[in-house]
């Protein structure tokens, strides 16, 4: 497992003893730790009501916007930990690149990127003047939060092929392309996100975040070998950047079975597994790992008796596992029933406790 310290653990009772925390450590937690990816957001009616007439940016960029959105999963779902409210690509924003969100798509930059010549438009982020709302939100909300928070951050491949492609994409061609046919290039590029993606962490960490993750959401779409050629360096960097803060690392990518040693690698404490490969399976491939995962989000469409079944799989195939965050294999779909989520949350706890 990647080193976490104790430097900054406060005194039992306090967040830093909560049971995410202490399974992140390697520690004996009092229950199964759980929270949900995209916990925060589309499927809880009083956000949707909150973001009537409000962009997701200038949602991401409103301090006691963020505060509350991150704070309702938390009162309503009683959750082990609050996932802070932002997007990956606000880093980008910040620093200047043209890009809107635009719902129903996504992300949707004005000006992909094909050349070298294009990588003039990233800079560096310089966290205290392009994003002072971000170490401001994090600090509103530790003042109020009695769980952990994790910061969050897309990683240098995902931001990559958006500015690539221009949006989302299904086959990623331009970005392999790219990769493939410029690899000077295309290293340079994913350094350059990797220092922004670095520092959009370490304000976050410092303003107060227990923990973070790094979304790779695009990266399954790569090859083991090529992964390890073209895309650890980027992320190794961002990992080993955080490790003198002390706070857990929590790497997660959708579709990446066939990567997840290579996750573990580049330098996290804690490996996220979507739900394509059993948690048993996955424990094959990284043993002594703690992982996190991976009720299918599909799941939670289906009747209370098939949820209980479901969730309970999971938990008996974390049985092999050192230590388990429960979680989804991906993020929490926008039809989901919310006293669903809260029925998962309350058989973690009692069947783990």
């Amino acid at each position: 497992m990647g080193s976490v310290t104790t430097s900054q653990i406060d005194p039992p009772g306090t967040v830093h003893d909560s049971s995410f925390l202490r399974v992140c450590r390697g520690e004996q937690p009092a229950h199964t730790p759980v929270w949900f990816m995209r916990q925060a957001g589309r499927a809880l009616p009083e956000y949707r009501a909150l973001r009537v007439g409000r962009t997701m940016l200038d949602t991401c960029m409103t301090p006691d916007l963020v505060t509350e959105i991150t704070l309702q999963p938390v009162r309503r779902l009683g959750v082990d930990a609050a996932i802070f409210f932002s997007d990956i690509v606000v880093p980008l924003k910040a620093v200047g690149i043209d890009l809107e969100i635009q719902p129903g798509i996504g992300p949707v930059v004005a000006k992909p990127m094909a050349s070298e010549a294009d990588l003039s438009a990233l800079r560096p982020l310089e966290p205290e003047t392009d994003l002072p709302y971000i170490a401001e939100s994090v600090k509103q909300l530790v003042a109020e939060l009695d769980v952990p928070l994790i910061g969050f951050a897309g990683a240098p491949f995902t931001l990559a092929s958006y500015l690539v492609e221009g949006g989302p994409s299904k086959t990623h061609a331009k970005t392999k392309a790219l990769m493939y046919g410029e690899p000077a290039v295309w290293a340079r590029l994913l350094d350059q996100l990797a220092d922004i993606t670095l520092s959009f962490l370490r304000t976050q960490i410092t303003a107060g975040a227990s923990a973070i993750q790094l979304f790779d959401s695009w990266v399954g779409a790569l090859s083991a070998d090529d992964y390890r050629r073209y895309v650890m360096p980027a992320s190794s960097k961002v990992f080993a950047g955080l490790t003198d803060l002390g706070v857990p690392r929590i790497h997660f990518g959708v579709g990446t079975g066939e990567l997840l040693p290579l996750l573990a690698e580049a330098g996290a404490d804690v490996v996220g597994v979507d739900w394509r490969v059993p948690l048993d399976e996955a424990a094959s491939r990284l043993p002594g790992r703690t992982l996190q995962g991976n009720l299918d989000p599909a799941v939670l469409l289906a009747p209370p008796a098939v949820v209980d079944e479901r969730t309970r799989l999971v938990l008996d195939q974390a049985r092999v596992l050192p230590g388990h965050i429960f979680n989804l294999g991906h993020g929490v779909l926008p039809e989901t029933d919310p006293d669903t989520l809260k029925r998962v949350v309350d058989l973690v706890h009692a069947s783990t406790s």
